[in-house]
């Protein structure tokens, strides 16, 4: 009873984390253009894994694909693939969880191969959730970087990029300089890891608990 109960809530944890996942990738905000001390901004931007997207004063949006493959820096990409890389696993595991489950007949499967599906299940969400929170840790990162390199030039009075130009540095160059900040997308990309993750421990678990008390 009790490992039914593991697998089931297993199940269920996966298939929640695989959906925010899928939705977080497909999402245009994992970065949003910062605006405090901003007062006055003609456009707002926000970006995501496959579009970059500008918002007038006057509501309307616009949004860009990122064409291409190789013009891009390698942890932007390495995101993406994390981020693909963790759903396609996380597909993968759930169907293998959802045939392992007790209450799922399939003919007259013993208790020891479904066991060893829902191990096989546990390990793959594991590393579906590492995946997802590792692409999303890997984004923030760049944010946070990018975002203390403005400051920089930001309380520097833009000198670091406007410097040398006719003496415009110190001409408020810094709000020329936009900053990005954390888009409900990384969250949402955290959240999902994490809820998978956790459905592959409950999985894990549940294994010992379908095996026969001598192989125990």
């Amino acid at each position: 009873m009790a490992s039914t109960m593991l697998q089931t809530g297993a199940f269920v944890l996966g298939i929640l984390g695989v959906a925010a996942l899928i939705a977080a990738t497909a999402m245009n905000n994992w970065s949003s253009q910062d605006r405090q001390g901003n007062v006055v901004t003609a456009v707002y931007t926000y970006k995501g894994l496959w579009r970059n997207c500008e918002v007038s004063t006057s509501g309307f949006t616009e949004c860009r694909p990122f064409y291409g493959l190789l013009g891009y820096a390698g942890s932007f990409q390495a995101v993406r693939a994390l981020m693909i890389v963790g759903i396609v696993m996380g597909v993968i595991s759930a169907l293998i969880s959802l045939f392992s489950l007790k209450c799922f007949r399939m003919g007259n499967m013993e208790d020891s191969t479904r066991g060893k599906m829902t191990l096989t299940a546990g390990i793959l969400f594991m590393v579906a959730g590492i995946c997802g929170i590792a692409g999303a840790s890997i984004y923030a990162n760049q944010i946070v970087a990018s975002f203390r390199s403005t400051m920089y030039n930001y309380n520097d009075g833009g000198m670091g990029q406007m410097g040398g130009i006719g003496g415009m540095g110190g001409m408020g160059g810094g709000n020329l300089i936009p900053r990005y900040t954390f888009g409900p997308a990384l969250f949402v990309a955290w959240v999902g890891g994490a809820l998978v993750l956790l459905g592959g421990i409950l999985d894990c678990v549940a294994y010992k608990g379908l095996l026969p008390e001598k192989t125990r």
